[in-house]
């Protein structure tokens, strides 16, 4: 039996969000200030960088010290804006990955900052074929320079680094990145979206995930990892989902990843489209009213 939850970090894309929306359901909102009103912090753990991430919550009662675990885990602020944590990638190193991953897909490097130049690629129509939603989304935050590596001086640290491309050639990017010598100097996390032949490889600060993240939040809360549940869909999820006691994984996740679960033990949500963090977050609410009275 676990303790009841006291912590749940929550993806974004493809957990808490139905499928091609920006806009969180009724039901899962309604799940999200319900649990704050138990007493479980309530994160969220995201790909996205904060400034993506922010305004899909405004309006939905949510509490300012909400924390958001940004950009795979190199950045942690509040919902209201206060920073926790942040971690940077060399530029040194940031450079090294340029020269590198090049011909493999389009490079982008997020800077912790606000407005233009926060996000800095060399090709901006190549970028707006392979992720044009990402792109008009974030238009107002695009700066192009090139070559890229002039965007990069030391000193100039970003906080994360990504390729994105095609399925295939983000998995030969991962293995070209694993070959080289820059193994020790940054961490790839993949996340792909097979229906879409998408696939985007995280470059962030050594050991950074979003697993890492939230491993320092709960010590900051003084929270046990088994009373912590996260809950996610992807494979940038997997290293919070190991590291969780309580883990989730949404009942879109592709077939390795629900294999996986199985092997080790993760409960599975109903998918995305069915409210699944809402599903999920009804159940520990009812247990952790159980342990209560």
């Amino acid at each position: 039996m676990h303790p009841p939850v006291r912590l749940v970090a929550i993806d974004i894309d493809g957990t808490l969000l139905p499928t091609f929306s920006q806009t969180v359901s009724t039901r899962n909102a309604e799940a999200l200030r319900a649990a704050q009103r138990a007493g479980i912090t309530v994160a969220i753990a995201t790909g996205r960088r904060t400034a993506y991430t922010a305004p899909l919550l405004q309006g939905l009662g949510l509490r300012a010290d909400m924390p958001l675990i940004t950009s795979n885990g190199a950045v942690t602020r509040t919902l209201g804006g206060d920073p926790l944590d942040r971690s940077h990638l060399k530029a040194s190193v940031a450079r090294e990955l340029c020269s590198l991953l090049r011909p493999f897909g389009t490079l982008v490097f997020t800077f912790d900052m606000v407005g233009r130049g926060e996000l800095i690629l060399e090709d901006f129509e190549q970028a707006h074929q392979r992720i044009a939603l990402w792109v008009e989304a974030n238009r107002d935050a695009i700066q192009k320079i090139q070559p890229l590596e002039t965007g990069l001086p030391d000193g100039n640290d970003p906080i994360q680094g990504m390729v994105t491309g095609v399925v295939e050639r983000m998995r030969q990017a991962e293995k070209a990145l694993h070959a080289s010598n820059l193994t020790d100097s940054c961490t790839a996390v993949r996340t792909e979206y097979p229906a879409r032949d998408l696939s985007i490889v995280d470059l962030l600060p050594p050991g950074v995930s979003k697993g890492w993240a939230l491993e320092r939040l709960a010590a900051r809360l003084g929270v046990d990892r088994k009373e912590t549940m996260a809950i996610g869909d992807n494979w940038n999820d997997v290293n919070m989902l190991e590291w969780a006691g309580q883990a989730v994984l949404m009942g879109n996740a592709a077939q390795d990843l629900r294999a996986m679960a199985k092997m080790n033990g993760w409960k599975q949500a109903p998918p995305n489209d069915e409210d699944g963090v809402a599903v999920t977050l009804e159940r520990a609410l009812t247990r952790h009213a159980s342990a209560t009275f």
